[in-house]
């Protein structure tokens, strides 16, 4: 995938203000608490995902389970 669609909210950007952008994250939090981010943003992406993944079977289990419930008419 291209680093630019996944960031279009920052509008254009170049390898410059990437440079930038990695700079200031080092800074910040430093090397040896990125991993530890990285690692917290990914269980909380993959969990999101689950839920949806759940909910979404469930939706299909209920639209089922009313389709193959017998009429009472």
């Amino acid at each position: 995938m291209y680093l630019g669609t996944v960031l279009l909210f920052l509008g254009d950007l170049g390898g410059g203000e990437m440079l930038v952008v990695i700079t200031a994250v080092l800074l910040l939090f430093g090397a040896d608490k990125i991993p530890g981010i990285a690692r917290a943003m990914g269980r909380g992406i993959r969990e999101f995902k689950d839920a949806t993944n759940e909910i979404k079977h469930e939706l299909e289990r209920s639209i089922e389970d009313k389709d193959n419930k017998p009429k009472l008419d």
